[in-house]
């Protein structure tokens, strides 16, 4: 038996190839090493936000050149004893998480050059959520899954809450903090009935290793009408949509997402989403396939629900940020339509991506120009505050209406080809009824998002320019600005141009 055991612990350990998760270990190791250069002097802790973003940028730039140049060609295969498992899908992924974390850097050296914040833990913050993010997406394993989702949750507890002197931001980082609790709690305690029944030997395929994501799914095709397995299923379910802010697991978006600094807002808009949803996927279509008839009618319900919540609360809404969550609720809606989609359409899938690739462009665009244009306390900003800003800093105006009206899916800008993905394939799926409400929704956005596009385009009667001497924009910010906006138009014209971003 001992020896039974060693050839057993000998098998899992030829699997670990540490290569596999390097980028992850760079993150780590890059860090740790902000933490260590915040312990010297003065002059060189001024350097921790330089240093962060070059770090990233360089694994960025390695991760393209060795991780991701065929990714149409990587191989589905598993290492560390089945508990990630590496494929085209995650190589995309990480990639757009160390993406997302080099632009919330960039945003984050914007808001606390107005902030007497530390700063060596907040860029030490977002790189580990990036690490995590980055291991979540490629766990075949929920012991995997759950320890990185926490360690991403945890990280955002802190990052919600990181403006200690804002009320807004303390009782938003409290609120996140209780509900993601509760979220969390949810879905470990399905993934406890799902182990325990999997486990148990009285059921046919019953396996002791029933947290692996292939002996589970081999375990449900064979018990698919267990109720303890569909409670199991819907309790994960549950787990999941409040991370990506689905209804009814929506209450806490609006207020995280005025309270959380801006940058943080970003990364919660963006990568937080996104990773919530690969994980969705994952699930669907790994240790849950034999689900679909139970879950694809309580996903459609959750769809449909949250693009019209979403959007008819966003209509009235005067807090930007506060609208921003709102609609990013209704965006969580569409692409709940393409996960289910994907159940009978086989593209469907590249459509979400597609649709996540856009929307991180877009969403980057705005947060961007808010950080820059944003004045006084960013919880409050209004509309007001970008009243006739197209005369004051037209290029800041033209990269806020091009980004917004990707968002609203205007042609022809890249999120108008994203939707429009989307909406066929539910139309192949059958999804009539989503359909009607998703272009309805599409419709009622319209009118919010060109609202704001309005007010930077038109001064109001009696209106002053007293807010009117915004700062100069420097180069750097330019052309960050301008690869988004050309982003997003190159892929509303050319969307096969995904695959050279």
């Amino acid at each position: 038996m001992n020896e039974g055991l060693a050839d057993f612990l000998r098998g899992i350990a030829a699997t670990n190839e540490w290569w596999v998760i390097l980028p992850e270990i760079l993150l780590a190791v890059l860090a740790l090493g902000l933490l260590v250069l915040e312990l010297l002097s003065p002059n060189i802790r001024k350097l921790v936000p330089r240093v962060a973003m070059a770090g990233q940028g360089v694994i960025l730039v390695l991760l393209l050149a060795f991780g991701c140049s065929d990714c149409g060609g990587v191989p589905e295969e598993s290492y560390f004893g089945g508990l990630l498992q590496s494929n085209e899908w995650t190589m995309v992924m990480r990639v757009f998480f160390l993406f997302s974390a080099l632009m919330v850097s960039y945003l984050g050296g914007l808001f606390l050059a107005r902030q007497n914040l530390a700063k060596e833990e907040f860029y030490h913050l977002v790189i580990l959520v990036a690490a995590a993010m980055m291991l979540l997406v490629q766990s075949n394993n929920f012991v995997m899954l759950f320890v990185a989702l926490e360690m991403v949750t945890v990280a955002f507890y802190v990052l919600v809450a990181y403006r200690r002197s804002s009320s807004l931001s303390l009782e938003a980082g409290i609120k996140y903090l209780i509900l993601g609790a509760l979220s969390s709690s949810i879905l470990l305690f399905g993934i406890v009935l799902l182990y325990g029944v999997g486990g148990n030997p009285a059921l046919p395929g019953a396996s002791g290793d029933s947290l692996n994501f292939d002996a589970l799914g081999s375990f449900i095709a064979l018990n698919p009408d267990n109720p303890l397995v569909l409670t199991g299923a819907m309790l994960v379910l549950a787990g999941v949509c409040f991370k990506i802010g689905a209804v009814p697991f929506q209450i806490w978006v609006p207020d995280v997402y005025q309270g959380a600094p801006t940058p943080v807002t970003a990364y919660l808009a963006v990568a937080s989403k996104a990773a919530g949803f690969m994980v969705l996927l994952g699930l669907l279509h790994g240790p849950f396939l034999s689900l679909q008839g139970f879950l694809v009618p309580v996903l459609v319900a959750i769809s449909g629900a949250s693009i019209l919540f979403g959007n008819i609360a966003a209509v009235t809404q005067g807090n930007l940020k506060r609208l921003l969550g709102l609609s990013g609720i209704a965006h969580a809606g569409y692409l709940l339509m393409g996960v289910v989609a994907s159940c009978s359409v086989d593209w469907a899938d590249r459509a979400v991506l597609f649709y996540l690739i856009t929307y991180l462009l877009a969403s980057f665009a705005v947060f961007t120009v808010l950080s820059i244009a944003g004045q006084g306390d960013d919880a409050e900003t209004s509309m007001e505050t970008y009243r006739n800003l197209s005369q004051r800093q037209p290029f800041l105006g033209g990269v806020l209406t091009l980004g917004l009206g990707s968002l609203a899916g205007i042609p022809p800008l890249g999120g108008f080809i994203a939707k429009l993905f989307l909406f066929v394939a539910a139309f192949q799926a059958g999804l009539y009824g989503l359909l009607i409400v998703s272009v309805l929704g599409v419709v009622i956005s319209i009118y919010y998002y060109f609202g704001w596009i309005r007010t930077v385009y038109f001064k109001s009667t009696g209106a002053t320019d007293e807010a009117a001497s915004a700062e100069v924009l420097g180069i750097q910010a330019r052309c960050v600005m301008g690869f988004l906006v050309a982003a997003i138009i190159l892929l509303g014209v050319f969307p096969g141009a995904m695959s050279l971003l």
